[in-house]
Formats: structure tokens, sequence, C-alpha cells
């Protein structure tokens, strides 16, 4: 016979641990959650709609996510982590131009990343459920932001001034992005974002 046994197969066969696997799952499930909900919104993003577009059966979706707003919390706080580290990641050597820092800090607030935040957010003033759990997420993805922009930008916060500065920049950052939902907001962001490089560079000297 000239059959493969199973033993054979499966000695054959590349292994993927199950821990691995899982893994695998889990992010696929929460990227399938970031895009639903920047396209479709708090309403139109079910557990059924990001399973079926991750590719994973229900029950899957629900042994790793057991209520749609475990899953949607998580997407996002995901998401948050992933943009630190792409943050970090532009600037591996640390404080850099700050020019450049600004234009990367708004950078965080356009695009389908944002847009799925504000949908959470919008829903959480809704769902009691959420609401707690969005309130503490974003408290803590708001110190993480003000941390990496202190650290990028060299800032020295004891000095009078520079924390609010700091703040100030990251405020102005997300009113971009909330702009930028409607309308393409390309050439008036960049004027604000040279005008805010500017006040950056007097502020922290």
């Amino acid at each position: 016979m000239g059959g493969v046994s199973a033993t054979e197969h499966a000695a054959r066969t590349p292994h993927v641990p199950k821990q691995d696997r899982s893994r695998a799952t889990r992010q696929r499930l929460l990227a399938a959650a970031v895009a639903c909900l920047a396209e479709h919104g708090w309403a139109g993003s079910t557990v059924s709609v990001v399973a079926e577009r991750a590719g994973v059966s229900r029950g899957a979706a629900q042994h790793h996510f057991p209520t749609r707003e475990d899953l949607f919390t998580a997407a996002v706080e995901y998401v948050a982590e992933e943009r630190s580290t792409a943050l970090r990641d532009l600037f591996p050597d640390g404080p850099a131009d700050r020019r450049a820092v600004v234009a990367a800090l708004v950078g965080l607030y356009t695009g389908p990343l944002f847009r799925a935040a504000l949908h959470l957010w919008v829903a959480a003033s809704n769902e009691e459920q959420l609401r707690a759990r969005v309130t503490e997420l974003e408290a803590r993805v708001g110190r993480e932001s003000h941390r990496i922009a202190v650290d990028l930008l060299g800032a020295d916060e004891s000095r009078p001034g520079v924390r609010e500065t700091v703040q100030g920049l990251l405020d102005m950052a997300r009113g971009l992005g909330l702009a930028n939902l409607l309308t393409d907001d390309t050439a008036r962001r960049e004027r604000v974002v040279a005008q805010w490089g500017t006040i950056v560079e007097q502020t922290l000297g």
C-alpha cells in the first residue's frame, strides 16, 4: 500500500502548539472587532459579525470573550497597546526631534483605530455595563500616552507650564482626530501641527 499512516502524516505536518493557535485566534478576533467597530459602529458590531469576519465560529469567539462587552473593551485595549508600541518604535532611541514627535502623536488620533475607540466611548455613555470598563481603560491609556509624550519630548515637568503643555498637546491631537472623522482635515491639521511644534519648542526650551 502506498498510503501514509496517521503517525507518518503527523510527523510530517508542522505542529502548532495549542496555546499559539489560541493566541492567534484571539488576535484575529480583536483585529476584526476593531475593524467592525470602526466601519459599523456599536449597533452593527455583534459577536456574530466579528466572528464571521475573523473566520472563527461564534462559539470560539465566546470561548475567548464570554460577552460582547468583554470583546470590545479588550479590542480597544489591544489597539491602545499597539499604538503605544508603534509610537515608541518610531523613536527607538528615546527623545527625538520635537516637531516629529508632535506630528506622530497627532497621527495616533487619526484613522480607524481612533474611530473604533470613539464608537466605544459613545456606546459606553448609553451602556451601563460598558461605562466603568471604558472609563478605567481610557484613564489608563491617557496616562500611558502622557508618559510616552513626556519621554519622547524630553520634557521636564518640574518646570512651570510644561505638564500643561504636554497635556494640551494630547488634547489638541484628540480634537484633530474628532474633526477628521467627518471630513478630510489634512490641510488644516498640518498647519495646526506646525504651530504646535513651535509652541512645544518654545515652552520646553
